[in-house]
């Protein structure tokens, strides 16, 4: 039987569950739902949060832009974030591997083509690729978004099933509900302008993405014909409890 092949994208509010550091229980949680769900689910990992590792034991001197800091706590913080995955992962009885993209690698044919290849080997021999962004030579995700598009551009060229963004609200919410503080999400989105019209600029604290970055990468996604979901990843169990429609969420088909 073919697996239902599923890339989560996972942000640094959502590792840190809202603090300054790394959550392991929240890494334990991603782990204890795809070992559950691995008979019938293959998973890719798009992970933020090398810059969050860092800033848990390093402080820099800041002797350049404040964009070559981030750049440098990037390259000290991603081999403990990706140590932090491969144990937890390991205790679950799942095995990982690290890959870093950049945005000119989706400009490239040849690029794509090796990514393609790459990612479906490490898959067919039952590997969980994690991917960041090589943040150390490339800013476009330092500057522009949390990793949303770099997600969403590699859902498209993966060909996944499903697109799920772990986030840090119950999905989308609609613009009068956010501005009555009475958060109703909306659950599912076949208009992708009216959409748009509901969205509340806002950037998350530890991220650099924020609710635009998100309906952006879904727009990715619904070009490629992938359904997004937009779960709060703070929630234990936010995949399955998604797929069984047990929790509030957005879909967008």
């Amino acid at each position: 039987m073919k697996k239902k092949r599923i890339l989560l994208k996972v942000g640094s509010n959502t590792l840190t569950k809202e603090t300054d550091n790394i959550s392991r229980g929240k890494i334990e949680d991603i782990a204890n739902q795809i070992a559950l769900l691995q008979d019938t689910c293959e998973f890719i990992i798009v992970s933020s949060g090398a810059i969050a590792v860092a800033k848990q034991f390093v402080k820099l001197e800041s002797k350049g832009r404040d964009i070559n800091v981030k750049q440098a706590l990037a390259s000290i913080g991603q081999p403990h974030l990706i140590r932090i995955y491969q144990e937890i992962f390991r205790e679950a009885g799942l095995l990982t591997s690290q890959c870093l993209l950049s945005y000119s690698d989706f400009e490239r044919q040849e690029s794509k083509t090796n990514i393609v290849n790459t990612i479906n080997v490490l898959v067919s021999n039952n590997y969980i690729p994690i991917i960041n962004e090589n943040d150390t030579v490339a800013t476009d995700e330092i500057k522009f978004g949390d990793n949303d598009k770099l997600a969403a551009l590699t859902a498209a060229l993966l060909k996944v099933d499903l697109f799920v963004i772990a986030t840090n609200t119950n999905g989308i919410y609609t613009k009068e509900s956010i501005e009555s503080k009475t958060l109703k999400t909306i659950e599912e989105v076949e208009d992708f302008k009216q959409l748009q019209a509901e969205v509340v600029s806002s950037k998350s604290s530890h991220g650099s993405g924020g609710m635009q970055s998100k309906i952006d990468a879904a727009s990715v996604a619904k070009k490629a014909n992938i359904e997004t979901w937009i779960v709060n990843g703070l929630e234990d169990h936010f995949m399955i409890n998604a797929m069984n429609s047990t929790v509030p969420f957005t879909k967008i088909k």
